[in-house]
């Protein structure tokens, strides 16, 4: 008799779609999946440009949209439960309705649930009764700007934003923990109620439990944001140690 459930993935099957450049998402995804969750990874074939200016952000946003369709394609041939989008940028780009449209389209696409940056940030800050907020980024300032602006679109106040401006998608990933921490120093204070990373190939997750120890108010990696709100919205409640309150009390 065959089973009607994945063998090791006999809770959910996330289809989760990564740029090919990104090393961060897919060992942060795997660190904090619980028993009978497995992550499937679909790579969007994209060049590692060189990032110096706004345009090459944004011709790197025009490469991601184009590859999308193939790799979600891919990922349907395993049956997924779930698309998780393990991109941040594109989540952001042109605001809220945007975001809304491409979720749409996803879903419409799939006939599937998606878990995006976007959303997960915005179901953690309500959550977590989260309205101020300061953001790191790895990206160009129009990368930054799109950020933004969804952000204030949605509800919130972004009282700073820090973008790292890295000169490539697979740099990005190089960031350093001492960097990441010295811009959350930088961006830090008593006007925001909490701390926003964004960028899935900036490996924060870890990072931002231990910080939030430090400026004793959430620290919200984006990885882990996508990630809690995959299993939540799945139905799946586990709490996960060692990547901060989000997945610990959420």
């Amino acid at each position: 008799m065959t089973s009607t459930r994945d063998s090791l993935g006999w809770r959910q099957k996330f289809g989760v779609l990564i740029p090919s450049t990104n090393t961060s998402v897919q060992p942060e995804f795997d660190a904090m999946s619980p028993p009978g969750v497995t992550n499937h990874t679909s790579r969007l074939r994209i060049p590692n440009i060189a990032l110096n200016n706004d345009e090459d952000f944004s011709r790197l946003i025009a490469l991601i949209d184009a590859a999308q369709d193939e790799a979600v394609e891919s990922i349907m041939s395993c049956e997924p439960d779930r698309l998780v989008l393990g991109i941040s940028a594109e989540t952001f780009w042109d605001g809220l309705q945007a975001s809304r449209a491409l979720r749409a389209r996803l879903e419409t696409t799939t006939g599937l649930p998606v878990s995006m940056g976007s959303d997960a940030c915005s179901a953690a800050f309500e959550a977590m009764g989260i309205r101020r907020i300061a953001v790191i980024t790895p990206y160009m300032p129009v990368g930054d700007k799109n950020v933004a602006r969804f952000f204030e679109e949605s509800g919130y106040q972004v009282r700073r934003i820090k973008g790292l401006r890295c000169a490539s998608p697979v740099l990005i990933a190089h960031t350093s923990e001492r960097q990441l921490m010295e811009s959350l120093r930088e961006l830090d204070g008593d006007d925001i109620d909490a701390l926003v990373q964004v960028g899935t190939n900036l490996a924060m997750a870890r990072l931002a439990a231990q910080a939030e120890v430090w400026f004793k108010k959430p620290v919200i990696a984006i990885n882990t944001a996508i990630y809690w709100h995959a299993l939540r919205d799945s139905g799946i409640t586990d709490k996960v140690a060692g990547f901060g309150s989000l997945l610990e009390k959420y």
